[in-house]
Order: structure tokens, then C-alpha cells, then sequence
């Protein structure tokens, strides 16, 4: 693992990503750091060097960088470098307030917490050392909704909220009458999962995300050859979401700087992967800009109350001013594609709303064709795509098989992930307030 460095006047040539990155001199790297978009972050160091800049700046003939796929992993990317270069201004105002530190007791239940020292050795395993306290605190936040561990000093008579929230194995369930009655059955089991939790989050915490998903899917594979599904079931999940949260999760990213990035992206190679993936034989159709995205959705139960919604995107970006919802007029059965038909028509007769460039349907190769026909010549220059929730996997027009998000590249994918949670989450808020209207005139 090494930076790619290049010369301090060619900032312009850094990437807009997340990731770590090192100012050099000639023979040493002198500091180490992290960012949400490292061209901005190293812009700030030399436009608007704070007091420990002054200290090394004008030192800096190089800058190195590192590219990460989120936020989580440049933090844990950055603790594992800096233990490594051990860079001198990193270390230079190093103190008990400043560094941080994942530590977690050795003992049948093991208790994680976070701290500036390290203490006691013996009896304690250290992970780190973290730059970014509140970034540590969001992974480690997210980390435990797929590895629970226990937080507490001391076991409570009861199990607390966080047991509620299964983001503790509660070990101070053995205090409970049940907990006595199930004696070391529960014990030995409590125990294990406590282990192999923490065990877990210390290795992704060191760096070594890649040997806990190989733990993972072997102790998966081994509980399918047993026939325990159920717990191949959970591990299956636990793999599932921590590959999602190594990839996707950006604790530390500002909303603006998030929007500002989606926005540079879309303008920079969006365009140009969209246009690849919706081409026709048409070259028009090819050429033409995908700037302005509408996506619909349906939420209803057994068909009643039935909503539409209609959610908009410029330029990769939510535009809540053409927001629309429909109350669906269609009775009887639960159908989507009546329903979906049906918002398309009524939002195609207003005539003053503005055409988009692409419409995007929740659903398959059925939903697709559905919001085809709605579309006569006068609309033939809209595209139409169906998002299968299933298998998250996109239909496209004039292509037989659908695509698979996974493969295609991470901002396009989350970027159609966000339209559609989008479109179901404004189609399902406007189902539950006329429920409630609903459930007022019943009483």
C-alpha cells in the first residue's frame, strides 16, 4: 500500500473523493490526514493553513493521496498509515486530548469504549490511534448494528434500551430469572457472541476488513453444512450489510460537501455513463443530455388508500419545488401497473410541468413496458427504466436483461438507490397521512 504523489503546484490534478492523503518534503512524509474530498481539504492546507499548518507547510513539496470508497474506510485507512509512517507533525502535538483510542476489555464479556490513553496493556486491546473523534464515534455507531457489543461499565440488573435496539448481546441478561434458569446453555452462547462480535469489530478497526469477511462467509458456509440456517441466515445479513457499509457509509461527509461532490460527479462523468447505459439505435436519442429525472412509486394496503408519487432530480439532485403525489382514483385489487399507469397519465396531462429526460419505475420488465405505453410519440424522446427492489437490478429499454447495480460504478448506483428510496419514501409518507385521516373518521 503506497501513496501516488505529485507535485504541491499540481492540486488541481487531486481527486474530488474520499480518502487519506500525506504532505511530503523531499525525503520524510510530514503529516498524514483524511478527507471527504481531498483536492478541497488540501486547498484549505496551503489557502487557509490553520496554526498547526504554519508549523510544516512551508516545508511540503509533495502531496500524496489514497483513494477510499467511504468515509469509514479513510479513517480506518488513515489509523493504519500513521502507525505506519509514524509522520513527525502528526506526532508533534500529539497529546492526551488530541489522538483516540478503541479499547476493549479482555474478559468473558468484553466491554468496548473509546478513550485518549492507553492504560493498562494487560488486561485491555487497543485499537488505533484515531485522528477524527466524531468520525470514530459514527463508525463505530454503524459497526454496531451489525457486530452488537456491550458498552457498559458494569452489568445492570436488566437489560437497557441499546438490548431493545439489538445493539447489545446483554450479557446482564444472566441476572434476569431466565437467565438463571437457562444457566450455562445461555452463558456459552452469550459468551460467544460477545467474542466473535468484538473480535470482529477490532480486526475491521486494525484495517483487516478483508479477513473478517472471509471468517464470515466460512462460519456462513459451515452453519448451512450443519443445516442451521437460521444462523446462516443472520451471518448472511451481517456479510450482506457490512460490505454495504464499507462502501457506501460517510459518516464524517457534510451535507453540502456531499451535495457539492454529487453535483461535480454528475456534471463530470454522470452524463456520459447514463447516456452510455440508455443508448438506442438512435443517435439522437444517445446524444441527448440526461439532466432531469422523474421517479415514481405506489404504496398502498391490499389497494386501499393507494398513493402515487413523483419525486424530481436535476442534475443528480433533488428538487423538491416539482415534488408531486397522487391519490389514486383506481378501486378494488392491489395492481401497481394500473396504478403506476394511471400517475403517468395524469402527471402527462399537465402540460406546463417540465419533460423529463429519463423516468425511472418501481418495478420490472412489466412496470417498464406499463410507462411505455403511456408514452405516445409527442413523449418518444423519454427514456423509461424499471428498478427491480429484489435484486436491485435495472431495466432498461431495447435491452433484454436487466443490469445489476453492483456492477456498475458506485456513484451511478447510489445515485439511482437514492431516486428510488426517494420516490418510496414521499409515495409511503403520503399513504400513512391519509390513513390517519382515515383512522380520525372512524372514532
Amino acid at each position: 500500500m503506497g501513496f501516488k504523489f505529485l507535485s504541491k503546484n499540481k492540486i488541481a490534478l487531486l481527486p474530488r473523493t474520499s480518502g487519506v492523503y500525506a504532505l511530503k518534503n523531499e525525503k520524510k512524509i510530514l503529516y498524514i490526514g483524511k478527507a471527504g474530498n481531498i483536492r478541497e481539504r488540501i486547498k484549505n492546507h496551503f489557502g487557509q493553513p490553520v496554526f498547526k499548518d504554519n508549523l510544516f507547510i512551508n516545508q511540503v513539496k509533495k502531496i500524496g493521496y489514497f483513494q477510499a470508497n467511504s468515509e469509514i474506510e479513510a479513517l480506518l485507512l488513515e489509523a493504519k498509515l500513521i502507525k505506519k509512517y509514524k509522520p513527525r507533525y502528526n506526532v508533534v502535538w500529539r497529546d492526551d486530548k488530541n489522538y483516540f483510542f478503541v479499547g476493549v476489555t479482555k474478559e468473558d464479556f468484553p466491554t468496548v469504549f473509546i478513550t485518549h490513553q492507553m492504560k493498562d496493556k494487560s488486561n485491555i486491546k487497543y485499537a488505533g490511534p484515531f485522528v477524527d473523534g466524531k468520525a470514530l464515534k459514527q463508525t463505530l455507531k454503524i459497526l454496531r448494528k451489525i457486530f452488537p457489543y456491550r458498552s457498559c461499565k458494569t452489568l445492570a440488573k436488566h437489560p437497557c434500551l441499546w438490548y431493545q435496539l439489538k445493539r447489545c448481546p446483554a450479557p446482564c441478561l444472566l441476572k434476569t430469572n431466565l437467565g438463571k434458569q437457562l444457566g450455562k446453555i445461555l452463558i456459552t452462547d452469550l459468551k460467544k457472541e460477545c467474542q466473535k462480535n468484538v473480535k470482529n469489530l477490532i480486526k475491521i478497526l486494525e484495517g483487516k476488513k478483508s479477513q473478517v469477511l472471509k471468517r464470515l462467509k466460512r462460519e456462513m458456509k459451515k452453519a448451512s453444512s450443519g443445516r442451521n440456517f437460521e444462523g446462516a441466515g443472520k451471518i448472511r445479513d451481517q456479510i450482506a450489510a457490512f460490505e454495504k457499509i464499507i462502501s457506501h457509509a460517510r459518516p464524517a461527509l457534510s451535507f453540502f460537501d456531499e451535495e457539492r461532490k454529487q453535483e461535480d460527479w454528475f456534471e463530470r462523468a454522470g452524463q456520459k455513463l447514463l447516456q452510455k447505459i440508455l443508448k438506442t439505435k438512435s443517435p439522437l436519442s444517445a446524444q441527448r443530455r440526461i439532466s432531469r429525472i422523474e421517479a415514481y412509486d405506489i404504496s398502498n394496503i391490499q389497494g386501499k388508500l393507494a398513493t402515487g408519487s413523483l419525486v424530481t432530480f436535476i442534475n443528480g439532485q433533488p428538487d423538491k419545488n416539482f415534488y408531486r403525489k397522487f391519490k389514486i382514483k383506481i378501486s378494488g385489487k392491489p395492481n401497481d401497473i394500473i396504478m403506476i399507469k394511471e400517475c403517468l397519465i395524469r402527471r402527462l396531462k399537465h402540460r406546463e410541468w417540465p419533460l423529463p429526460d429519463l423516468i425511472l419505475i418501481d418495478g420490472g420488465r412489466a412496470q417498464l413496458n406499463a410507462a411505455r405505453q403511456c408514452l405516445d410519440l409527442r413523449f418518444k424522446e423519454i427514456r423509461v427504466t424499471a428498478l427491480a427492489k429484489k435484486r436491485n437490478e435495472l431495466y432498461v429499454e431495447e435491452k433484454k436483461k436487466p443490469i445489476a447495480l453492483k456492477s456498475l460504478p458506485l456513484e451511478l448506483s447510489n445515485l439511482i438507490l437514492h431516486i428510488r428510496d426517494e420516490a418510496h419514501r414521499f409515495a409511503l409518507t403520503y399513504h400513512r397521512k391519509l390513513r390517519e385521516i382515515d383512522l380520525r373518521k372512524g372514532f
